[in-house]
């Protein structure tokens, strides 16, 4: 766009005036970076308007994305960035003697998500803003977000994340475009002569009010929208007269009750009341997002035959499964259609991706709980799942599968069962998972509609995961290779001319020492560490939970330890192991594990002897900011989770874009990485996934044999509880009995002697510098293929069949 640098300064000084009331000179870093936001924002706006302006006018399909996290990060850097004047606004700031890094700085990462299944949707809604796709976000305004992490006498401790503090400048409130969304109450039947008609009554109101942030295409005119939901209360009527303090109590208790539903992402589900919360948080962001969609189009189309023409509703895993029971009340109660007409339009407009394989992750919510908090929609799932047994017993005679597919169980309402059923397209997120997913998971849905079922493997946009995290890397590929990798992502291939160009190699090694520099200034301010930049950056970033297996990298530190300390001259590359990541408050292994890890690092950090050749950080409250200086560091990427656990994983790509090394197990997206890069760049161990669904199937697996057969193991076990941790000596014994007593669920003993020859490997390879920077450069031109506008292609020609829209000047 073009850049008037003298109005863009007068504009700037304009904001600081009217919305801060300050002069330049008065104004905080915060106050500036408030001002800049909303100069920016104006720039969007009218981008924004005018691609919805055309939107309408075309009346192409649109996809709304429906998933319960958007991981944006901080926007104001990749605004600037996506919209080509970051150079020309940081040269006019500077010229009023502000630092836009300050600037960018200020800005606090929304609090919208947790891990991979935000930060995917993140990606994918800059991907299609990037390629003119016509697709928007649904989700929730989390007041407090999930909680901020600190570690307080080594224990994760919650605290609210209070990112709303200063209002968020990216947001626009639409309070005219609110809608009602209902609980509890009973539902009345109402027999007419040619239909039936259910009337909610009694119900408890709550309103939803959206909140539209502008999603920004790279250096094009198309601004798409995120609409995220806040909960507040319906007017209420009161009679002033009888207003008494009963009225007031109910009143209190119904605003807090309305209000928890947007305060934080995920409440603890340990508990009846924590369940519930999640249950109403679902259900009131599918609702609200559903009326407002279901609303545009009635305003621009007449037949509701039409609706899968012009919507696609993509569900993000069995979170928003509720679209489909809520699309049919709406088409039926609201609308007038019947079953088969609603079932019809229903089943052609949602599809539905699935990211976990874990059962625990397989939502499941009791029945009495979905028919007291939602009647209506009870009644529509009971509906589906007799409809749903009637045909399979129709068709098959098959009591087996019947019991395989049943939305209704055991007293339970099956989430993902209900989003295969009402879905006209079911996708994995790598080519494993949706293999474990058609054989395993689904096998009885597949079997009966093998149609469904399709791979789309996960992508990271490499605007923000190489441009804007590592600009020194993305201009020693535009000085190598040219610049069309910008735009065409797997042109990144023809940097594998260079992996041996002694130059190349040179800049890149120098390119890499400079972000370890970075990080180790930050590791130094913050923790009081020193780290040495000669040392391997291992890192281990990731939420916290036992089947990624942060355990097995401590207890191979551990080991590594005992060894420096019986033999402190022993040649070893020196290594900083670095970990981040949260555990959900109420997953006591987790947290236990988050312990360990700061405990152990208290003692090798302190430890002389060792002569430095160990250290170990945790970084609290890791974030997409945060990762944004780690990633860039890294020269080994740890993705070491229990083969068939997990389903993609997106951090294994980010590092290998930055030129990191990965050492994993056959999981989730590694297979593929390892299939594009081939085995000698990449160091791969442990079981495979068919080994470790044998052992679940027939058994054989006993941990107390590793134990007594291997000293290494049997020595860092005994270390968790025999006093070795100086205070501690029972603290860890329930991570002990995990391994043990438990049997290992996730076969940390079994892999971790496998682990420890490839960290031997990764220790050989490492020593041998033109030889691993060769590594890193093959991992980097392969990583396009790993781009979210990959991804993003393939989504809207194979499942949702979008076109792209060039949005005119």
């Amino acid at each position: 766009m073009y850049f008037d640098k003298e109005r863009f300064k007068e504009e700037f000084i304009q904001k600081l005036q009217s919305m801060q009331g300050m002069s330049l000179e008065e104004a905080s870093v915060n106050d500036q970076y408030l001002a800049l936001g909303a100069t920016i924002r104006d720039y969007i706006s009218r981008k924004w308007i005018q691609t919805k302006r055309q939107y309408q006018e075309k009346n192409d399909k649109q996809i709304y994305y429906f998933s319960m996290e958007f991981l944006l990060g901080k926007l104001l850097d990749m605004n600037l960035i996506n919209m080509g004047i970051r150079e020309e606004c940081r040269a006019a700031l500077q010229e009023l003697g502000i630092d836009l890094s300050l600037l960018i700085e200020a800005e606090p990462d929304a609090g919208l998500g947790n891990g991979g299944l935000g930060r995917l949707a993140a990606c994918l809604l800059d991907s299609m803003a990037a390629m003119h796709l016509p697709g928007h976000g649904c989700g929730i305004r989390y007041k407090y977000g999930l909680f901020e992490q600190k570690i307080v006498d080594h224990h994760q401790v919650e605290l609210p994340d209070n990112w709303l503090k200063d209002g968020y400048v990216w947001e626009y409130r639409r309070p005219e475009k609110s809608v009602e969304v209902r609980f509890w109450g009973r539902v009345t039947q109402i027999v007419q002569p040619d239909k039936w008609l259910f009337i909610h009554e009694d119900y408890e109101p709550v309103l939803a009010v959206p909140y539209d942030i502008p999603m920004v295409g790279y250096h094009n005119n198309t601004v798409n929208t995120l609409r995220l939901w806040s909960a507040e209360p319906a007017q209420l009527d009161f009679d002033l007269s009888s207003f008494n303090r009963g009225d007031y109590i109910r009143a209190v208790e119904y605003r807090h009750s309305v209000e928890r539903i947007s305060k934080i992402l995920y409440p603890d589900d340990t508990h009846y009341e924590g369940r519930l919360l999640r249950l109403k948080q679902q259900y009131f962001f599918v609702s609200a997002g559903l009326q407002s969609i279901l609303s545009d189009y009635k305003r621009k189309n007449r037949l509701w035959q039409g609706l899968p023409d012009k919507i696609s509703v993509h569900i993000n895993d069995t979170h928003p499964a509720l679209a489909i029971p809520e699309l049919m009340r709406l088409l039926m109660d609201e609308e007038g259609l019947g079953w088969d007409e609603a079932w019809t339009i229903t089943t052609s407009t949602v599809s539905y991706t699935n990211h976990t394989t874990l059962p625990e992750a397989l939502e499941r919510w009791p029945v009495d709980m979905v028919k007291s908090l939602l009647p209506r929609i009870y009644m529509i799932i009971c509906e589906i799942h007799e409809r749903l047994c009637y045909t399979i017993w129709e068709q098959t005679k098959n009591w087996d599968l019947l019991r395989e597919i049943s939305i209704i169980a055991d007293g339970e309402i099956h989430m993902a069962r209900l989003a295969v059923t009402g879905s006209y397209s079911v996708n994995g997120v790598a080519q494993l998972h949706t293999d474990i997913l058609r054989k395993n998971i689904f096998a009885g849905f597949h079997s009966w509609q093998p149609y469904k079922f399709n791979n789309k493997t996960n992508g990271i946009t490499h605007r923000r995961w190489l441009i804007k995290s590592n600009p020194l890397l993305a201009k020693l590929i535009t000085d190598t290779i040219d610049g069309s990798w910008i735009k065409y992502p797997w042109d990144l291939i023809q940097l594998l001319r260079y992996t041996d160009d002694e130059e190349v190699q040179q800049r890149f090694c120098e390119i890499k020492r400079r972000n370890k520099e970075a990080l180790a200034k930050f590791i130094k301010n913050k923790y009081q560490i020193a780290v040495s930049t000669d040392s391997i950056f291992d890192v281990h970033v990731k939420r916290i939970h036992a089947y990624k297996r942060q355990i097995l990298n401590v207890l191979h530190i551990m080991h590594l330890y005992n060894q420096l300390k019986e033999n402190p001259d022993w040649d070893i590359v020196p290594r900083t192991f670095i970990f981040g990541g949260k555990a959900a408050p109420g997953y006591y292994i987790a947290k236990q594990t988050i312990k360990l890890i700061n405990v152990l690092a208290e003692i090798i950090n302190h430890d002389n002897s060792i002569q430095g050749k160990l250290k170990v950080v945790f970084l609290e409250n890791y974030s997409v900011s945060l990762a944004e200086l780690v990633v860039p560091a890294a020269d080994v990427s740890e993705q070491i989770s229990t083969a068939s656990k997990e389903a993609s994983g997106t951090g294994n790509m980010k590092f290998m874009m930055n030129g990191a090394v990965t050492i994993g197990t056959m999981d989730g997206a590694n297979i593929d990485i390892k299939n594009a890069v081939g085995d000698s760049d990449i160091v791969i161990f442990g079981l495979t996934a068919q080994q470790v669904f044998d052992y679940y199937a027939f058994g054989g697996y006993n941990a107390w044999d590793i134990y007594h057969n291997d000293s290494r193991i049997k020595r860092v076990l005994d270390e968790l509880i025999n006093g070795f941790f100086p205070n501690e000596k029972e603290e860890f014994r329930p991570l002990y009995n995990d391994l043990l007593p438990n049997n290992d669920e996730y076969f940390v003993l079994k892999d971790f002697s496998g682990y420890s020859e490839a960290q031997r490997i990764v220790d050989n390879k490492f020593r041998n510098k033109q030889g691993w920077c060769s590594m890193a450069l093959a991992n980097i031109a392969h990583s396009g293929i790993f781009s979210s506008d990959r991804m993003a292609s393939e989504y809207s020609v194979g499942i949702w069949k979008i076109k792209p829209h060039i949005i005119t000047g």
